[in-house]
């Protein structure tokens, strides 16, 4: 049985998201969390947990896999941050568990209101030991001067692995409008046993613009696309498997590289269509899942919708 706790907001369906609205008055705040907690037990991998408030909620979990493996779908029914949002998406899987994590759609963060305020998402990945966490939500759409910070942060214990990835579009390329007088701030850390494994970060604002455009920076490329995967075991040679996912970035046309950091296997992407940058980063994924837990990749069935 899963456990819900709904704490009720009396701004959750107040707020009007137009993104061509200025409001002169004090920025309003919609604070909004999920909390999700995993256990194994005799029927496999189970939702025991759901604690949340505001818009962000998940359907039943799926098992296309069998009852040890859940497949999440988060769900956020605005579609979207804007000024003055705090998003906090925490997963805590116990010992022995096995989740993979996804949305229905891209995420979207607003062109901010004149008072700059901040559009925050923070995504707290706790692994216990033994366990197996794939985060792979669709890509994050930055619209033209949104101001924002997207932080991630997993906890890995002395067994755990995982997978995740993140894909951002800077701007609206379809429409040909790029990230004009945005901020954003985005970091990916991994951590296990207390000890920092991988910490990445980029900060666009008006003194780091030519990033977007310099060779050593995006280069002109609107897409971002980071995956990380890990840990491996550091006796286990893994040049086969990098040079496979070097080939797949060879193939598609983007720049992409790939590289083993520590006991982590990173693939860095920058591409002009994110369609595209997804099906690379599936296809990585496909390769990548089996080599870490010996377990064929299953694609969620939302991706096919």
């Amino acid at each position: 049985m899963i456990e819900h706790t709904n704490i009720a907001s009396n701004s959750v369906f107040s707020q009007e998201v137009n993104v061509s609205h200025v409001d002169s008055e004090k920025a309003s705040q919609w604070p909004a969390f999920l909390t999700l907690g995993f256990l194994k037990t005799s029927r496999g991998t189970v939702l025991k947990t759901c604690d949340h408030k505001g818009p962000l909620y998940v359907q039943k979990p799926f098992y296309p896999e069998g009852a040890d493996i859940a497949h999440i779908y988060l769900l956020h029914p605005p579609g979207g941050l804007v000024s003055g949002d705090r998003l906090t998406i925490t997963a805590n899987l116990a010992e022995n568990t096995q989740v993979l994590i996804t949305t229905p759609g891209a995420g979207r963060v607003y062109r901010a209101r004149s008072d700059k305020a901040l559009q925050h998402q923070v995504t707290q990945l706790n692994v216990a030991d033994n366990s197996i966490l794939e985060w792979l939500p669709q890509e994050t759409i930055l619209y033209p001067n949104a101001h924002t910070r997207l932080e991630n942060k997993v906890e890995l214990a002395d067994g755990a692995k995982f997978i995740g990835w993140e894909i951002t579009c800077f701007g609206l390329p379809a429409n040909q409008k790029d990230f004009a007088e945005g901020y954003a701030e985005q970091g990916f850390q991994i951590r296990q046993n207390n000890r920092l494994k991988v910490r990445e970060r980029l900060v666009v604002d008006n003194t780091t613009k030519r990033l977007l455009q310099a060779k050593a920076g995006l280069n002109n490329q609107p897409i971002n696309g980071l995956m990380i995967a890990g840990p491996f075991a550091l006796d286990v040679p893994q040049d086969e498997l990098i040079e496979t996912l070097r080939s797949y970035c060879r193939d598609h046309v983007s720049t992409s590289g790939v590289s083993l950091v520590g006991d982590f296997i990173i693939v860095r992407s920058l591409h002009n269509d994110s369609e595209q940058m997804k099906q690379l980063f599936t296809q990585c994924w496909l390769s990548i899942r089996p080599a870490l837990t010996g377990q064929k990749a299953c694609p969620p069935r939302i991706w096919a919708t």
